[in-house]
């Protein structure tokens, strides 16, 4: 009898340490593995991808003025339009002929220019050439002596004076020498012009080398009639109009 109560007491001890000691431990285990297993889905919840669409700008970002600093870096790298000064383009051309077509950057002109020099130059050399030439030969046979022979020097060959006469060989020298001296004479007055009309090409290209020439300029040439007054016949003519 005292047996089976020592074996009761132990057996009530036993029950007790499970149920104080022993079954809260593993209950504690249960509850720290849940915790872990909310703490692995917490960890995997928080590494969600986001898309372009979740991703939305501040509204402080969006009120803000665009930054124009890359276009004014470009603006400030881009090279001035060529425009040429009309004052220096005609005293660099007066000064040095051809340079002002030079200075407006048309070089194009330079052939054209010196050309018209060159065959200017050539003019006034050639005809005051056969000037001097006639002119000598005038004195020579109107003075009377007989050392001074450049009028027959120039005599075609197989002619003499006796051949062609004195008298019409002389007026004959004379009328060249005179006509020789007129167009040596225009020659220079004609080049002066030219040089002139280069000058003022230079002028006129650098006043306008930025004008706008455009599809827009149009000049329109038709027929029209005119009506007139007081029961007249209509005259015709012709209406020009231009568009720009």
């Amino acid at each position: 009898m005292i047996f089976k109560k020592n074996k009761l007491k132990k057996t009530l001890v036993t029950n007790l340490f499970l149920l104080f000691f022993i079954i809260p431990g593993f209950a504690g285990v249960n509850i720290c593995i849940e915790n872990n297993d909310l703490n692995i889905a917490v960890a995997v919840d928080d590494t969600t991808t986001l898309t372009p669409m979740d991703i939305q700008p501040s509204n402080k970002y969006m009120n803000m003025p665009p930054v124009m600093a890359d276009t004014v870096v470009v603006s400030s790298l881009e090279k001035p339009k060529f425009k040429p000064d009309p004052v220096r383009s005609i005293w660099m051309g007066a000064a040095i002929p051809g340079f002002g077509q030079i200075v407006n950057h048309k070089y194009w002109k330079l052939p054209i220019v010196y050309g018209g020099y060159l065959g200017f130059a050539y003019a006034i050399s050639w005809n005051n050439s056969n000037y001097i030439t006639y002119k000598n030969a005038y004195r020579d046979i109107i003075d009377g002596d007989p050392t001074t022979n450049s009028h027959i020097d120039i005599l075609p060959r197989g002619y003499t004076v006796q051949m062609i006469g004195e008298g019409t060989y002389t007026n004959i020298l004379k009328t060249r020498q005179s006509t020789f001296r007129q167009w040596r004479d225009l020659s220079i007055i004609l080049s002066v012009g030219y040089y002139a009309l280069v000058l003022l090409d230079a002028y006129v290209d650098a006043q306008l080398y930025d004008f706008d020439i455009s599809p827009d300029l149009v000049l329109n040439v038709q027929p029209t009639r005119i009506e007139r007054e007081r029961q007249s016949p209509p005259a015709y003519g012709m209406h020009w109009s231009i568009k720009f």
